[in-house]
């Protein structure tokens, strides 16, 4: 239900969110505004006593501080979570099973192994954060050198691949070897220093099966001067790639990851909701769709859990969330410190106002498959993938899975950017025109007379377009591409 200042999401809601800031006096639903209220912010719909639920989506996002005047500004000053600790979960099967009965397809690259890319570029993979300066030398020169011949040769930096220990050195090299895989990259580089913990040898090892036409190993200690022999390398590179060309392909075979980053008070309004829908329309084609963030589903995670598609995925759930909440308790850390304070500034009060919002990414369909971090999703239908919240870590997680592209959405804004198409999606219209450079889609159309049917088709058809290049992301034309590695350990 809506009015021209405010919303009320749920029919069970005790709040509605203000869609334009509120002065005091104002009429909202009937009723006189207590006091001002900023946009994206909540203001109480009925009187609430301390220690009583607040409501919004349907679910209690936290409980009253305080007596809570209907009219009354709620925030942080007067909710709080009710989230505590590990959480004992029990299996209520809620399945929406959606049709398959939905064909598109795109242009893309059928790749030798079987899968598909929609980009023909080459990527410089190092094994260590030795050679970072050198691989960007090295993709300088070959850009110049072999310019228009392929989608472009990047190189991605980060500090890692020595070091590390146990399973801090793991996830490296699996993050790594994931981005190797990636079949956006038509030829790969591996560059390694030559010393390093993760050296050549080990990091196959943790790579497995390649096809030596498409994957060079380059170590940099073994050459006078590693930049000419890279660049010479990558010349092959550039000619096994040249032969891939773009032809039809079924939507089915699209992995699209689902993001949010700078959410605020409108994200699980418009934006997510709106990626939802997307994810249910390429379920439908028999896509597959990947939601990461684990600890931005605590406080939402029963809604995931009951979609499950069998009690084996419910019980991988159950350990996805709660071995991210010992993650947390390792550290002494507090598991539930959220949101964060742009999060707050937008409108949202706590953990699970956020994770209500978050979660809406993953749309209706049932949960297929649960992945660990950087694990290829090969499943169709939604995936869960573990990862933290982090912006740069997430997308990089979605990208090591094999996401051909990512969703993003923002109410704050952010101009990161994945190795991976990136689309920007912002909650609210405000933000669409203000950074036109960072935002490629406009969610707030939803508040201004668009409908989810009329919306979601549209975007769904942009998507296709990114697909098979017609349109490029903010993120690729500015060459807003870059990753980070989940560490949790000890460097030495």
């Amino acid at each position: 239900m809506k009015t021209d200042n405010a919303i009320k999401i749920n029919d069970n809601d005790n709040v509605v969110v203000a869609l334009s800031n509120i002065e005091k006096g104002d009429n909202v639903f009937g009723i006189s505004a207590a006091e001002n209220i900023d946009k994206g912010h909540k203001m109480a719909l009925v009187d609430i006593n301390e220690g009583e639920n607040i409501v919004k989506y349907g679910y209690p996002i936290g409980h009253a501080t305080k007596d809570i005047k209907r009219g009354e500004w709620i925030h942080t000053h007067n909710l709080k979570t009710n989230l505590k600790g590990l959480l004992e979960y029990e299996y209520k099967p809620q399945l929406n099973e959606l049709k398959k009965d939905r064909e598109a397809t795109f242009m893309g690259y059928n790749r030798k192994d079987g899968s598909v890319g929609i980009r023909n570029e080459i990527w410089i993979v190092n094994t260590v954060g030795c050679v970072n300066k050198v691989s960007e030398r090295i993709a300088k020169k070959a850009n110049e050198k072999y310019a228009g011949r392929t989608d472009g040769i990047f190189t991605f930096v980060h500090p890692f691949g020595c070091s590390q220990l146990s399973d801090d050195h793991i996830n490296t090299q699996k993050l790594l070897a994931g981005m190797v895989r990636h079949p956006n990259a038509a030829g790969v580089l591996v560059l390694s220093l030559g010393c390093e913990n993760n050296n050549t040898a080990e990091f196959k090892k943790i790579l497995g099966d390649y096809d030596e036409e498409r994957v060079k190993f380059l170590i940099a200690q073994d050459y006078e001067d590693e930049v000419e022999e890279a660049v010479k390398v990558i010349g092959e590179l550039v000619e096994y790639a040249e032969q891939f060309k773009q032809e039809p392909i079924s939507a089915s075979k699209l992995i699209i990851g689902l993001k949010c980053g700078g959410s605020d008070g409108f994200s699980g309004i418009t934006a997510n909701p709106l990626v939802g829908r997307i994810s249910d329309i390429l379920v439908q084609h028999n896509g597959t769709t990947v939601l990461s963030e684990v600890p931005e589903m605590f406080g939402a995670e029963t809604i995931l859990m009951n979609r499950c598609q069998t009690p084996e995925l419910f019980d991988k759930t159950v350990h996805l969330i709660n071995d991210f909440k010992e993650y947390f308790m390792r550290y002494n850390q507090e598991v539930y410190e959220n949101p964060s304070p742009g999060n707050k500034k937008g409108g949202i009060s706590t953990l699970e106002d956020k994770s209500l919002g978050c979660t809406q990414k993953g749309g209706t369909s049932n949960v297929m498959a649960v992945l660990g971090y950087a694990e290829k999703a090969t499943t169709p239908g939604l995936n869960l993938l573990k990862g933290p919240g982090n912006d740069i870590v997430a997308i990089t997680g979605l990208m090591a899975s094999g996401c051909h592209i990512i969703l993003f959405t923002t109410g704050r804004g952010t101009p990161v950017g994945a190795p991976v198409p990136t689309v920007k999606i912002s909650t609210n219209s405000d933000l669409y025109n203000r950074k036109r450079e960072w935002i490629d889609f406009n969610a707030g159309a939803l508040l201004e007379g668009k409908t989810m049917d009329e919306l979601s088709e549209e975007f769904f058809d942009y998507i296709l377009k990114v697909a098979s290049k017609e349109i490029r992301t903010k993120n690729e034309i500015h060459d807003y591409r870059e990753i980070s590695i989940f560490k949790d350990g000890v460097t030495l």
